[in-house]
């Protein structure tokens, strides 16, 4: 196979799949991780693919769409993900068993567990691809069937993955947060996330300030004492308030420059 032949079927794979990790596309057209990324590389340059670490994205000029496509949502308050990745990093001790799901602002704190010695649960491809790499973390993939546009794993099988596990700490995301608690936007995610809750000691919800005074289409859950929300802006009163009456607590990250 040619590479032209080779980048044109990555092509259409990508474009029927929406995501897809180097391994998955090293492993279903040969050639090579390195031979891979060149191709992604090339569809990058046409426009066609987002290359991201780990793989390639569908590059989608939809407004609804972005809100769903993964490389889109990491591109957005970079430096703030990055300052509440950090925070959150640095409560994970080495040895943890910790619950990381598909929000983008959880694949930002990934790379910065990769010294901590820590195993890790996930139903994000992303993140599996990104420690696949690096190769010095104990990774565990859950079951279940993928949600193309944010490369997570979800459904009846990705929850029974999680009932059957207990981490130390589970860090999530979320769409929005108001004083009623933590919002998301689709069923399946919220019923993923409701299992990681219930499978971990303690949960850090990492959330920019752009999520605060936003609803989604259902409650993942209201704010908990065993939870921790971290944030780069101080929210409203009424959500201090909440956060303090239920006895979670508030963390609040200093913004500095992800590449400075």
């Amino acid at each position: 196979m040619t590479n032209k032949q080779r980048t044109h079927l990555i092509e259409r794979f990508i474009s029927e799949h929406k995501f897809a990790d180097l391994r998955t596309l090293a492993t279903r057209f040969g050639g090579s991780l390195s031979t891979v990324r060149r191709a992604l590389d090339s569809l990058e340059e046409r426009g066609i693919v987002r290359r991201h670490h780990g793989g390639g994205s569908l590059i989608e000029t939809d407004a609804l769409t972005q809100e769903y496509d993964f490389p889109s949502r990491l591109e957005r308050q970079a430096d703030e993900k990055f300052a509440i990745a950090s925070l959150v990093a640095r409560q994970v001790q080495p040895g943890m068993t910790i619950i990381l799901d598909g929000g983008s602002t959880t694949y930002a704190v990934a790379p910065l567990l990769a010294e901590k010695r820590v195993r890790v649960i996930t139903n994000s491809l992303p993140v599996a691809s990104l420690f696949g790499e690096i190769g010095n973390v104990e990774t565990t993939v859950t079951g279940g069937s993928i949600y193309g546009r944010l490369g997570i794993l979800v459904g009846p099988l990705c929850e029974q993955s999680f009932e059957q596990v207990h981490a130390d700490l589970a860090i999530l995301g979320g769409t929005g947060i108001t004083e009623n608690g933590i919002w998301n936007h689709n069923a399946l995610i919220i019923a993923a996330q409701r299992k990681m809750i219930a499978a971990a000691e303690h949960t850090i919800f990492a959330l920019d300030g752009s999520k605060f005074g936003r609803k989604a289409l259902s409650l993942t859950t209201p704010f908990k004492s065993r939870f921790t929300i971290v944030t780069d802006t101080r929210p409203s009163l009424v959500v201090i308030m909440a956060i303090h009456a239920a006895g979670a607590k508030l963390a609040l990250a200093e913004k500095k420059p992800a590449h400075g």
